[in-house]
């Protein structure tokens, strides 16, 4: 079951990832067409990180609570400390916080994408950021191709501060990332 809340959204609730999430989450590693990790590695249930214990990396499973939700699409609800039913349907990450520029990471199951939790879990992320930690900017990284990713982060304010040719090696090639960068004084959330 997700831990407890962090920050809810209109439809959204990050909560703290705890171990019993951990297999939920490993699909960011484990399926190829959810996401394209940019530098994270498969790791077993026992070896995946849920957060930095020196600080500064805050991992968050993206929830919908209270929810009608069709039991055949979804196998991820549980009914939380309070009786209340709980969906995961993602992740999102801030990472780096404590020495750098927080980095965003994030993913949202296939059968929940197109629905505009994305954009609602990463604003809130971003939200948690910069009232968490004193940063002038929070950033994060995007393939080229992921078309739906940089459309998101455009759509939060989101700027393209470079690109990194032949980042990392996907479906048989080197692929460029492009940087983005959303500075304290131009977010609007």
């Amino acid at each position: 079951m997700p831990g407890a809340t962090v920050r809810r959204g209109e439809r959204v609730t990050l909560r703290v990832a705890e171990p019993e999430d951990a297999r939920f989450l490993q699909r960011a590693s484990a399926e190829p067409d959810l996401r394209v990790p940019l530098g994270s590695r498969v790791r077993s249930t026992e070896g995946y990180d849920l957060g930095d214990e020196r600080g500064g990396d805050d991992r968050f499973v993206v929830c919908l609570d209270d929810t009608d939700t069709d039991a055949d699409m979804n196998t991820n609800t549980n009914v939380d400390a309070d009786g209340a039913e709980t969906t995961r349907i993602g992740q999102v990450s801030v990472e780096d916080a404590s020495y750098k520029r927080p980095e965003l990471g994030f993913w949202i199951a296939p059968e929940r994408q197109g629905e505009g939790y994305g954009r609602e879990a990463v604003a809130e992320a971003v939200d948690y950021a910069f009232n968490t930690y004193p940063t002038p900017a929070v950033g994060a990284h995007a393939f080229v191709f992921n078309e739906a990713s940089r459309g998101l982060l455009e759509s939060l304010g989101f700027r393209e501060e470079g690109r990194m040719r032949g980042y990392t090696y996907v479906d048989g090639e080197h692929r460029d990332a492009v940087v983005y960068g959303l500075l304290r004084e131009d977010w609007t959330g």
